[in-house]
């Protein structure tokens, strides 16, 4: 009866934590193995059997029967099974096996206390691995919970009984999360550690913006459109390309909706963020014109092998071309995979002027050292800055010291020119900007050291 009792009482804490009853009878198993020791101080002569069924279980002991008794957890005399049971100690001799059976009830209450924390420790764990099992399986899918909690670095998010991690840099910095506030975001990774399985969720990740993609749009879950590359400011700006594998679908138009129903449902999730999508070219200097919008380039130089781009802008638009902090040209240039850098043409136009000015025109330039460059077929500064030192340092008549002015000279060069040209654009700047806007200056550190050396110029 007592048995029965336990059995039910340990079922019904089972069911409650969606316990399977196969991984409930070992459970049981465990736990009465584990009294044994804590009571005997060894286990390894026990066997459990549990029939939840029936609502029974028996502990069996095997001992070895022996004339004097060392090791009462793994011995017994035969005068002590003839007090257990007369008939069977007349069958039995010296060197056999007794099996001797348990009574639960030896355990006493504070046994019984210490079953209940094991058996709650077990079905935690138990728990943990469903829930470690669960989520493995879902990663890279998108799920709503519930905030639980709300730390510095850490947002915790409840599932049911599962607790969901999002760290500060997979959070969209402009939101802002309350407790009980319903959430939603993509499962990026579980692990299973020490505490439990660590389970880490984002709404940061580029995998989350094509989730919802896919949700609101048919035709990528369909297989018909394709994302081919999102990059992401998160909370700020994204850009996506895409790719139609049926001509009569217009693979822009699917994903804006009509009147903008789908592109908003995702822009409304992501706290605003523009999200600029794309139409996929395989002519590179298509698919980068179409990128680095809102801006539209004049010219773009590209050259394929070294995934490279220089693009010209009018004056006017080089900050569009650019964006805040860099956001679009940045953006642009990984969603492309293509390192793209900007200039505005009169600026562009000045660097070509340097690239070909002669040797022998630049201010200081060591005189006797332009012939015999010239006669290497070195007589303008790009094939100057294209060489190498090492091959510059063979010519006859070029030693370390003749070298290190030639190039001090095309610094100064290069640099007081530059100096003019941001004197004229700060002049420009003020007869046309108004007071509120000429505090805002874009800059663009990335230059290339010979933006028109072995590129192919194709028209925009």
């Amino acid at each position: 009866m007592v048995n029965r009792e336990l059995i039910e009482v340990f079922s019904e804490i089972a069911r409650e934590k969606n316990v399977e009853r196969s991984e409930l009878g070992s459970i049981i198993e465990e736990l009465f193995l584990h009294l044994v020791e804590r009571e005997r101080g060894d286990a390894s002569n026990c066997s459990v059997i549990v029939n939840l069924d029936k609502g029974e279980f028996e502990i069996y002991v095997e001992k070895e029967i022996v004339e004097d008794v060392e090791d009462p957890v793994m011995e017994i005399t035969l005068d002590e099974i003839r007090d257990m049971d007369p008939e069977l100690a007349g069958d039995l001799e010296l060197g056999e096996s007794f099996i001797e059976i348990i009574d639960p009830i030896i355990f006493g209450r504070r046994m019984i206390h210490l079953a209940k924390q094991f058996f709650a420790q077990k079905l935690q764990d138990v728990e943990k691995k469903y829930i470690y099992e669960d989520y493995a399986n879902r990663v890279g899918e998108i799920v709503i919970g519930t905030v639980h909690q709300v730390q510095r670095d850490n947002t915790f998010v409840n599932i049911e009984h599962a607790e969901l991690r999002m760290p500060r840099k997979e959070q969209i910095k402009s939101e802002r999360y309350r407790r009980g506030d319903a959430i939603r975001a993509v499962i990026k990774s579980v692990e299973i550690t020490s505490r439990g399985p660590d389970i880490m969720i984002s709404r940061s990740d580029n995998h989350f913006l094509y989730k919802l993609f896919e949700m609101e749009v048919p035709e990528i879950e369909d297989g018909v459109i394709e994302i081919r590359s999102i990059s992401r400011h998160p909370g700020e700006r994204a850009k996506i390309i895409v790719q139609s594998h049926d001509r009569r679908i217009d693979p822009v138009g699917a994903c804006v909706g009509m009147r903008g129903s789908r592109i908003q449902a995702i822009v409304r999730e992501l706290n605003n963020e523009k999200i600029d999508i794309i139409n996929y070219s395989e002519q590179s200097e298509i698919l980068v014109s179409r990128a680095l919008s809102p801006a539209k380039p004049l010219d773009l130089y590209i050259d394929d092998d070294r995934k490279y781009c220089v693009a010209i802008f009018d004056d006017d638009e080089l900050e569009y071309a650019i964006g805040r902090g860099g956001m679009n040209i940045n953006l642009a240039a990984d969603v492309t995979q293509y390192r793209i850098d900007a200039f505005g043409k009169k600026e562009y136009d000045r660097k070509n002027m340097e690239q070909e000015t002669l040797l022998a025109d630049i201010p200081d330039m060591p005189t006797r050292a332009v012939k015999p460059l010239a006669d290497s077929n070195i007589s303008t500064v790009s094939e100057l800055l294209n060489s190498e030192e090492e091959k510059l340092l063979e010519i006859k008549g070029i030693a370390d010291t003749t070298l290190e002015k030639i190039y001090d000279a095309v610094q100064t060069f290069v640099e007081n020119n530059q100096n003019v040209d941001n004197e004229e654009s700060e002049e420009e700047s003020i007869e046309t900007q108004s007071p509120s806007e000429a505090g805002d200056e874009v800059s663009n550190e990335s230059e290339p050291d010979n933006p028109s050396d072995k590129l192919e110029k194709i028209e925009s």
